[in-house]
């Protein structure tokens, strides 16, 4: 029970919840940037998502042309067959290297996203026993004035 008759009381129990609400504000603060890494990592995936359709899009428009073109020239004037199936090795290449690429970057996120989950729990970890050392502390030393200002009442009286 709370004595409310020592103003010592008063303070002690305010230092303690003002200790209390930092601990959790660094924990809210974490989480916060835990979840900016996460959403980081998801866009990441949305770009590979936007470039795989620009590449789709830009090996449409090429065939677009290469038909615009054959049909404005005299049937037989070029064989555009060839020309259609260079750009799709093309094309091809570079699908095949931009996923490689995507599947390095992917991994390298992965694995930062992973090593900072870690280092915040770490740090949690290291808060709370900081905090909890601390308020131990806090504990005993209010207990101690409290006491002393008990005594220091009781002998005025």
């Amino acid at each position: 029970m709370t004595d409310t008759t020592n103003p010592m009381t008063t303070v002690f129990e305010f230092q303690r919840t003002a200790v209390e609400q930092t601990q959790q504000a660094t924990h809210d603060a974490l989480e916060a940037q835990k979840a900016a890494v996460d959403t980081l990592a998801e866009s990441v995936e949305a770009m590979q998502s936007l470039q795989e359709q620009s590449t789709e899009m830009t090996q449409e428009a090429a065939h677009a042309y290469l038909d615009a073109v054959e049909s404005a020239l005299p049937e037989d004037a070029a064989d555009f067959d060839e020309l259609r199936a260079a750009v799709d090795d093309g094309f091809d290449n570079v699908d095949e290297l931009q996923a490689d690429t995507w599947a390095a970057l992917d991994e390298a996120v992965d694995e930062n996203v992973a090593a900072f989950d870690e280092y915040a729990d770490n740090y949690a970890d290291a808060v709370d026993s900081s905090f909890d050392t601390f308020l131990d502390a806090h504990e005993q030393v209010a207990e101690s004035v409290e006491g002393a200002a008990d005594e220091f009442d009781v002998a005025a009286n």
